[in-house]
């Protein structure tokens, strides 16, 4: 392990494969990885990508993985897949769309399924970030599964969100819709060239004037990714929210606020095996989820005598 963590500092392909796969299935052998590798993290710049289905978010993370590419830049991809909730597996089919990538000695592609971790994101998206953050990748895309109207964990992880629309999705309702439409950094319509891309654009502009108390508004950029049209634009709108970002203060404000989040939900987890652990003793949950049933007991009373004993059998 100590082999392949000093290979991927030092941008190994094939370590940081290995390291990733050791971060995404093996809990106790993730935990020895991350920290030896935190001190090299952070300077990595994170993008979000996400968007309905169909949206072309593949296409776009291709060209702009290119743009940055030939602009000098090392990036690291991270595309997320739904995975099946009946044979529990995943096409990962982002990265067929991305096949010329693959051999790009600055390019490194890796595809998770969800494994049914809702939000949009894989639940070791987090693990693997820091991997390719360590090993000296410029910028880390991460590509979420085709969302709906609620799946917005990207706001956890990136620094900068693109959030990309095309026409004809619905009418000018949908372009007001609280939640998805909050997080994103800059708006892009892709597929531009078809009709009804124009009144699209005018609409999120509409939506982005009714919003309050923005220090920043943020910009909408029509592209055509599958043309390589309005990539150097948009990139060009990234790199003017880093500068934002870091002239703000806002980047570490962003990363402190996701910090916290994300070490509380390692106390969660924690937490959630002790109790685990503790209810699942001579089948009491059981019996207490009958006696509740059965109108012997509610749910308030059960959880006080379960943490009273946790905290009797802490003491």
């Amino acid at each position: 392990m100590e082999n392949l963590i000093q290979l991927s500092l030092k941008g190994n392909k094939r370590a940081c494969a290995k390291l990733i796969t050791l971060v995404e299935n093996y809990p106790e052998e993730a935990e020895k990885v991350l920290k030896e590798i935190h001190q090299y993290t952070g300077k990595a710049h994170i993008i979000g990508i996400t968007g309905p289905p169909g949206a072309g978010k593949s296409t776009l993370t291709d060209k702009l993985t290119k743009g940055l590419v030939d602009q000098g830049y090392k990036v690291g991809i991270i595309a997320i897949d739904p995975t099946s909730p009946y044979s529990g597996g995943s096409i990962l089919g982002d990265r067929i769309r991305m096949q010329d990538l693959a051999l790009n000695t600055n390019v490194f592609i890796r595809s998770m399924g969800t494994r049914g971790y809702l939000g949009g994101l894989s639940k070791y998206t987090k693990n693997a970030l820091k991997v390719l953050d360590a090993a000296g990748y410029d910028y880390i895309i991460i590509e979420t599964v085709g969302v709906g109207q609620s799946e917005v964990d990207i706001v956890k992880t990136a620094d900068t969100i693109l959030m990309i629309m095309v026409p004809g999705l619905g009418d000018d309702i949908q372009s007001i819709k609280a939640g998805i439409m909050e997080i994103g950094d800059i708006f892009v319509i892709n597929k531009s060239d078809l009709f009804g891309a124009d009144r699209t654009a005018t609409e999120v502009n509409m939506m982005l004037d009714l919003s309050m108390n923005m220090d920043r508004r943020p910009p909408v950029i029509k592209v055509i990714a599958s043309k390589n049209e309005g990539i150097d634009d948009l990139i060009a709108e990234i790199k003017s929210h880093i500068d934002y970002l870091k002239e703000s203060g806002r980047l570490i404000e962003r990363r402190t606020k996701n910090l916290k989040l994300e070490v509380v939900e390692l106390i969660e987890s924690e937490l959630r095996k002790i109790v685990i652990t503790h209810t699942d003793s001579e089948n009491r949950l059981d019996k207490e989820v009958i006696n509740i049933l059965n109108k012997e007991k509610n749910m308030y009373e059960v959880r006080d005598e379960f943490l009273g004993g946790i905290n009797g059998k802490k003491d």
